[in-house]
């Protein structure tokens, strides 16, 4: 799965056979990858269901701790939306896959629609939207979905660009933890004016 995940995230999916994907792995027999994972549509879901999961196990901790509370500040909301994303990045090491793979996925249009069911329905995203800072009353149902899908776009991409940047040298992957967190705190500050400047204040 690492081999078909990094062929993915650095060429694309149109780009990547799955006999590509068996020789990259060093894999005399092309019919692996099928025999594993049936299809290739099944190995790329594979792929984002485990990475869902390793997110998920830092978000839920987060999520629950904010159960009691009579409220949540905006800067707590996002928190528990990016800094799960940034515990499971410096986890993993660098170079990571993972944020490419992940916006390579959400504009494929085979794929977007199982993204989107496979990292919005969490169990932690849903408690999230119960308890958090973002209200809903009053606000446009087209507002609120422009709205979801710009946090979207801008986290997603910014997390694969800084995954190209270490993987690739541009940033020095002996500071990727501290570029990490950093990124994770620069991306709640924007989210917050995002969502004040859209939505009003919340």
């Amino acid at each position: 799965m690492r081999t078909a995940e990094r062929l993915y995230a650095e060429r694309g999916f149109a780009n990547v056979s799955v006999r590509q994907i068996s020789e990259a792995a060093g894999q005399r027999n092309n019919s692996a990858v099928q025999y594993h994972f049936e299809s290739r549509d099944k190995l790329i879901e594979t792929i984002l269901s485990s990475h869902t999961r390793l997110v998920e196990k830092h978000r839920i901790v987060r999520v629950e701790a904010l159960r009691e509370r009579e409220t949540v500040s905006l800067e707590e909301h996002y928190g528990c939306l990016i800094l799960p994303n940034v515990e499971n990045h410096i986890e993993a090491g660098t170079p990571t896959w993972c944020a490419r793979f992940l916006a390579q996925a959400l504009v494929e249009p085979a794929l977007r629609d199982y993204v989107l069911q496979d990292h919005l329905d969490t169990p932690s995203l849903r408690l999230l939207d119960e308890i958090g800072a973002i209200r809903r009353d009053g606000i446009r149902p087209e507002l609120r979905a422009r709205h979801g899908t710009m946090v979207r776009q801008l986290s997603v991409h910014a997390f694969a660009e800084l995954e190209y940047d270490l993987a690739n040298g541009r940033i020095d992957p002996a500071t990727a933890e501290e570029s990490w967190r950093v990124l994770g705190q620069d991306l709640i500050k924007a989210l917050c004016g995002l969502t004040n400047g859209l939505l009003g204040p919340l």
